[in-house]
Order: structure tokens, then sequence, then C-alpha cells
């Protein structure tokens, strides 16, 4: 199965993305093992963490050979990172922009590539270049609504709405046409805990 048959398996699946971002590598470390913890199990570690690639390293060596887990690295801006993610072991790159040159180094480093856009054309464009799928950023410009009226008449984009986003918001973009959604800080801060269950009485 390729990287990019691989991703899009796992976000049908599980739906989130978990974006980790931290102040330093360690705690971007122990952020991404709680989430996996709870039972998220696509996990994206952002580049504007100071050390992100330690981090990005040490849980791509530990998710090794678990078929379950797929790791990524966000806010991949220029093509030298995107092969640096692949030689991290990583198995897809997001990026805030959409840049061609990230997109075909992502592919030629056998990676899924989900590049950044704001409107339709450029969601186009970025899927007529090769990306797997496209993040939808920031997605407090958009509505749901918004987005089942795009994929009316564009229904073979694969979007994932990112910014702005918390558990409660899955279904709801999901059911609008979303193959998934990223959500970060909802999860990470100030704790995480399982999403499928309730959380305890206060």
């Amino acid at each position: 199965m390729t990287a990019e048959d691989e991703v899009l398996e796992a976000l049908r699946r599980h739906r989130i993305v978990a974006i980790v971002r931290a102040p330093d590598a360690g705690t971007a470390l122990r952020r991404a093992r709680d989430l996996l913890a709870a039972g998220l199990r696509v996990v994206e570690i952002s580049l504007t963490t100071p050390g992100a690639w330690t981090a990005i390293e040490s849980l791509a060596e530990e998710c090794a050979g678990r078929d379950d887990v797929t790791i990524g690295v966000g806010t991949v801006l220029s093509p030298a990172d995107a092969a640096r993610a692949a030689a991290a072991g990583a198995r897809f790159v997001i990026a805030p922009t959409l840049d061609r040159s990230v997109i075909a180094a992502a592919r030629d480093g056998g990676l899924a590539a989900i590049p950044g856009c704001a409107t339709p054309t450029e969601m186009w464009r970025a899927t007529r270049w090769g990306a797997t799928a496209v993040k939808i950023f920031p997605a407090t410009l958009w509505t749901p609504r918004a987005l089942a009226g795009v994929l009316e008449a564009l229904p073979d984009l694969r979007c994932v709405p990112t910014g702005g986003i918390g558990p409660d918001d899955v279904d709801t973009w999901v059911a609008a046409g979303a193959l998934a959604v990223g959500i970060g800080s909802a999860l990470t801060r100030p704790a995480v805990s399982d999403p499928s269950r309730p959380e305890p009485p206060r």
C-alpha cells in the first residue's frame, strides 16, 4: 500500500488529524504519546515546535511497524522539509499554504501531501498538482454548509478543514463531506481524553 493510500484510509477511518504544537520537543513527544494513548491514530507534529524533528523522529521510531498509527509532519513550507519528513519516517506532510514544489517533493519522497487552501480554485489547483487531499485553512472562514456547496460542484475534492475546530464539530463537518478534520489545542489543552468517551461529571 502506498503512503497516499495508507493516509487516505486512515483519514476515512479515524476522521481526525491530531495536531501537536508545543514549546519544545520533549513536550511535543509527550503530547503525541498522550494522544495515541487516548485513541487518536493520525498524529501530526508541527514544525513550529522548537526541536520538532527530534520529536518527529522519535515518535516515528516508536510507532514503526504499527499499522494502526499514521504519523505526519505539519507546517511544511519547503521541499527540503518535505524530503526530511520522508527520511524521518513520516507518512504525510501538511502545509498551511499551497506550494507546488512542496507537493512535488512530498510525492517524490513517497509521502501523501495535504497543502493548505482557502478557496475552491486553490483546492482544485492543488488536486491537479498531485495533492492527496487539501487542508481547508483556516476553517473559521468556512462553514460546513459552504463546504457541502463546493463539493456539489467539485465532488472529487478530499477536504480536511483545520483551524478552530473541536471534537464536538467533527460529525457536522464529516456530514458536510469533509474527509477528516484537523484539531489542535482542543485536544491537547489542558489534557487529552478519549474523544469517544463522555467527560465524567464534575
